[in-house]
Parts: C-alpha cells; sequence; structure tokens
C-alpha cells in the first residue's frame, strides 16, 4: 500500500472546534478585501464618492471608473482566486503531494501555448481572444496527459499522469518560448498576459468563463469526501466503497475547469495554488471538505488583496497580481512551513 500523508488530506488529524469562527474570520478578512478594491485605485476617489457612485449617484468619471473599471476586476479576482485556490486544494489531496500546483498536470503550459499560437499565427489581440485560446489548450492539454498517462492499459494514476503533465509542459513552455522570442510582437503581448494580471478584465472576459467555473467548482464540492478515503492510499479507499477511478477524473475535470479557467481570464497567477491550501489545513484541519471550503474564502482575498497592492505600489503604473502574489506567496509560504514544523512536507 503507497505510504500515508495525513495532513495532504484525510481525516486523521484533530478537527479544530473552532473551524467555525475561523471560516467566519476568513469570510470577514474577504469582505473587507472586496471594499478595499472597490475604494482603492490608480484612479483618486474620495470614499463618499464611490460609495454615493455605488448607490446609483456620482458623476460620469465615477461611474466609469468603479462600474466599468473597479467592479468587474474585482469580480474577476474573486473567480480567478476561488478557482485557484480550490484547483490546488484538489491536486494536493490528488497527488498526494503538498508541493503540487494546479500547473503540475500542465494546464497553464497548454493554456500559454495556444494563445502564443494565436497571437503569432492566427493575429488575435484582444483580452477575450486569449480566453478562448486558453481554455482550449487547457482543454486539449488535460486530454493529451490522460490519454499518454493511460497508455498501455494502465490506470492513469497520480504519479503517471504527473510524470506526463510535467514532461509535456515542459516541452510545450519550450515551444512557447521560441515562437515569442522568433516573433517580437507575440513576445510584446505574451510579456503582459504571462505576467497574470486583472488589468481591462471586464465582464466581457469574466462572464463567458463563469459558467465552467461553477461547474469545476461543484465537481470539487462533491468529490471533496471521496478525496478523504483516496488520500489514505488506494486500497483502503476501495475497502471503504469508494470508486477510485471516478474520483480521479472528476478531480481531473475539475482542476482543468478551474485552472484553465482562472488562467484564461487573468494568465498564469502563481503561488495561489499551492499556498492557500497549506494556510487552510493548518487552520482548519486536514478534512477535504473545510480545505476545499477554506480555499474558496482565503485564495479570492489574498488574490483581491494582492492586486490592490499592485495598484498602488508603483503609482502611476501597476504590478500584476501575479507578480505580487510571488513576493508576497514565497515568504508566506516558508513561514507556514517553518511554524507547523513541515509536518506536511
Amino acid at each position: 500500500m503507497p505510504p500515508v500523508h495525513p495532513p495532504v488530506g484525510s481525516e486523521a488529524g484533530p478537527v479544530p472546534r473552532s473551524r467555525p469562527a475561523r471560516l467566519a474570520g476568513a469570510a470577514a478578512l474577504l469582505g473587507a478585501a472586496v471594499l478595499l478594491s472597490l475604494l482603492v485605485g490608480a484612479n483618486l476617489l474620495p470614499v463618499s464618492t464611490v460609495v454615493d457612485t455605488l448607490a446609483g449617484g456620482g458623476t460620469d468619471e465615477s461611474r466609469f471608473v468603479v462600474w466599468e473599471q473597479r467592479v468587474p476586476r474585482t469580480v474577476a479576482g474573486l473567480a480567478v482566486g476561488a478557482a485557484l485556490g480550490v484547483a490546488g486544494a484538489l491536486i494536493q489531496a490528488f497527488t498526494r503531494n503538498p508541493l503540487a500546483d494546479p500547473g503540475i498536470l500542465g494546464v497553464n503550459a497548454g493554456a500559454a501555448f495556444f494563445v502564443a499560437v494565436g497571437i503569432t499565427f492566427l493575429g488575435v489581440t484582444s483580452p477575450l481572444g486569449y480566453v478562448w485560446l486558453a481554455c482550449a489548450g487547457a482543454l486539449v492539454l488535460t486530454v493529451v496527459v490522460y490519454g499518454v498517462g493511460s497508455a498501455g492499459g494502465d490506470a492513469a494514476g497520480p504519479a503517471r499522469l504527473t510524470v506526463t503533465g510535467v514532461a509535456i509542459g515542459a516541452v510545450l513552455s519550450g515551444l512557447t518560448t521560441g515562437l515569442t522570442l522568433t516573433h517580437p510582437d507575440a513576445f510584446d503581448r505574451m510579456r503582459g498576459w504571462s505576467a497574470g494580471s486583472l488589468l481591462e478584465r471586464g465582464f466581457d472576459i469574466v462572464l463567458p468563463v463563469l459558467p465552467l467555473l461553477v461547474v469545476g467548482l461543484a465537481v470539487a464540492v462533491a468529490v471533496a469526501p471521496g478525496l478523504n478515503s483516496v488520500a489514505l492510499g488506494t486500497d483502503v479507499a476501495r475497502a471503504q466503497g469508494v470508486d477510485v477511478g471516478r474520483v480521479r477524473l472528476a478531480v481531473l475535470a475539475a482542476v482543468t475547469l478551474l485552472a484553465g479557467g482562472a488562467t484564461a481570464i487573468a494568465g498564469p497567477i502563481v503561488f495561489v495554488g499551492l499556498m492557500v491550501p497549506h494556510l487552510v489545513r493548518w487552520t482548519l484541519g486536514t478534512d477535504q471538505r473545510a480545505i476545499v471550503l477554506g480555499s474558496l474564502v482565503v485564495a479570492p482575498t489574498l488574490v483581491v488583496q494582492s492586486d490592490v497592492l499592485g495598484r498602488i505600489a508603483v503609482l502611476p503604473s501597476e504590478m500584476p497580481v501575479g507578480v505580487v502574489t510571488a513576493f508576497v506567496g514565497a515568504p508566506v509560504l516558508i513561514a507556514l512551513v517553518r511554524r507547523s514544523g513541515a509536518s506536511g512536507l
């Protein structure tokens, strides 16, 4: 039987009695992040003006800034954060690897490659065009990874899928780099997209992807109880009556929809899917149902707050949210590992 790693997703650990209070606190922080995102930006507006605009008043300028820029951008941050956080929780439980993140299956690499091809050969220049290319790339890559990982009639287990995803992702990353280096226009456009940004992400970009994220989140919630058993090992899960094959397919589908959709909206944003499940696991325990729910709340808070920080860090310019999450995520993850004694690693 494979080795057991309870911290990654089993019910072996103690259940914190303060879990509801901690979830409520996380929800309050999320609300504060949303409020801050609506109030703060490169365009300095008084708080009273923002409140008046949200209530239906305000000037033409304030209505444009609030309703056309800040509100859609905040919604995009919430959607991207929720998707990346839950995808990270699923992939860590699925692979039983606390260092896994949603990109380990090659989803991000597939999305980036399709975007690069679209820019280079199809003349795609709009963010909305990037959305469909990225979604298609993520879905195609998942099918390829699963097909290669299950070649020869063997079951597509986590180890084979991970190795296949990393290998194919590395090849596609090299091809993407080659395309961008040999085509200056593609390099210039990919530079902004690949940094991970919520700038100019309006409802025209978010709403088409939202159904994919909703389906992915629904699948994640449905599969979470089964992951508690799978995390203890395949033999144990089957002994408990869990259909391991169905759980694996469901996780693969959910991660593809969530990570692919998030990447389609904002480009690749690092550390969110890796760091947030660790934080949630440390504060809420090792039950996958709690980890998925906690990631659904904590990850959007991280993304939205990072986006706010990026808006004001280098005025009058902006810092992409993907850069901010890298700066914030690395030390926070190190601190969490040190504080927990690296028990999950």
